[in-house]
């Protein structure tokens, strides 16, 4: 089997902004333009340029999320991509992607998630710019307007258009000459063309694309919404078949007794058995389902959606969290075949209740068979001597 060599192209995308001028309740990336993000749809234009590593950039919270659009695009390239936490601007969110990309890369792109139509060509003659020689690239649109130059409500006089250009992303530049130009950086620049100018550097132009507009106003999400066009998964993949075959993924979680309140476990509530601890009710059945579940489908783990820097989830039942799960992976494109858990513990006793449990858990996963076994593992470890729980999972996914 041929391996693909690794890329020299990275490409960073940057989705750690507000939105605060969209005002649509959600970090501008996250919002919809269809049924998928701002995000997802940026990432199909970049999965359809240039072979590359792909860093995306999220808003601190929000990085399950980003993940969950990146692997859906990225299909089985999902290897060359990684989320990371933005800053609290956007040049020191663009440096924490930088520092995430492999010594191997030699020409970066810098390209904004809220430009989500932009199309892949754009990406190939910001590339091809660099490869000729230029130490940086900005695509940009002639200005059509005639732009007055005013001061105090009044018109003081006229610009040459034909000077100017509206700049657009990605923007490109060879990897040693960016990261010196963000080592020596002193101030916040409007972009990162600007920041490699202030380094001394040339910064070549050439032609964007009309669809590369930056959604920012409520009026320019409807405009992307009247013209988005959903770009079928054999574009984004370089092996579409090995998309459609079953993926299978394994989960394990281990919780100790000493919570507070009911114990809470493969679903059910088991009145009078002392309470696991966690972040959440300590569920090891159903977190251990969780992994098994997102392993398969490449969408990260269960810290990644779940963890404790989400307080919606402490305290949240089975069914919340299989939910969600099912939920990401429909996203994804994949829906649960079935589940196999087997729970090992001194209690409770699972056998009066393990098809109540099998039905609770199936339920939460909108009706994916769920099969539960238990065991007691013969007073061996810290489960034989009742000190916790420990649950491993088998979870199989196919396409939807």
């Amino acid at each position: 089997m041929d391996v693909a060599p690794p890329p020299r192209v990275g490409v960073i995308v940057v989705a750690a902004g507000s939105g605060t001028r969209l005002n649509a309740g959600a970090p501008k990336a996250f919002v919809g333009i269809d049924e998928h993000t701002v995000l997802r749809h940026a990432l199909r234009g970049v999965f359809a340029g240039p072979y590359a590593q792909v860093v995306v950039v999220a808003p601190e919270g929000y990085e399950g999320e980003a993940l969950t659009d990146l692997h859906a695009v990225a299909g089985d390239r999902a290897e060359l991509t990684r989320v990371v936490t933005g800053g609290t601007t956007r040049q020191q969110s663009v440096a924490h992607g930088l520092h995430a990309l492999w010594p191997g890369v030699e020409v970066v792109l810098v390209h904004d998630a809220a430009r989500a139509l932009t199309p892949p060509e754009v990406f190939a003659r910001v590339v091809g710019a660099v490869d000729d020689g230029a130490p940086g690239v900005v695509p940009v649109l002639p200005v059509v307007d005639t732009i007055k130059r005013v001061a105090d409500g009044e018109v003081r006089g006229q610009v040459d258009r034909a000077e100017l250009g509206a700049a657009q992303t990605p923007q490109g530049f060879r990897r040693d000459v960016l990261d010196t130009a963000y080592a020596a950086a002193e101030g916040e620049h409007t972009d990162d063309a600007a920041l490699v100018a202030a380094a001394g550097h040339r910064i070549v132009a050439v032609d964007g694309s009309p669809l590369a507009f930056k959604i920012t106003t409520p009026a320019d999400l409807e405009r992307a919404r009247s013209l988005v066009v959903p770009l079928p998964q054999a574009q984004v993949s370089p092996h579409p078949g090995v998309d459609a075959l079953p993926r299978v993924g394994v989960g394990t979680d281990v919780h100790a007794f000493g919570g507070e309140g009911t114990l809470w476990l493969a679903g059910l509530e088991w009145p009078g058995e002392p309470a696991l601890s966690g972040h959440s009710d300590g569920d090891a059945v159903a977190h251990a389902i969780v992994d098994a579940l997102l392993s398969a489908a490449g969408l990260g783990d269960i810290g990644t959606h779940f963890g404790t820097d989400r307080p919606e989830y402490a305290g949240a039942h089975a069914d919340a969290f299989l939910a969600r799960t099912a939920g990401l992976l429909s996203e994804a494109g994949w829906r649960v075949g079935n589940v196999s858990v087997q729970v090992q513990t001194l209690r409770p006793r699972f056998r009066a209740r393990r098809e109540e449990a099998e039905a609770a858990l199936s339920a939460a996963l909108g009706g994916a068979p769920v099969s539960v076994a238990a065991t007691t593992t013969d007073g061996l470890g810290f489960t034989g001597r009742g000190e916790g729980v420990a649950a491993t999972a088998v979870a199989l996914i196919v396409r939807a």
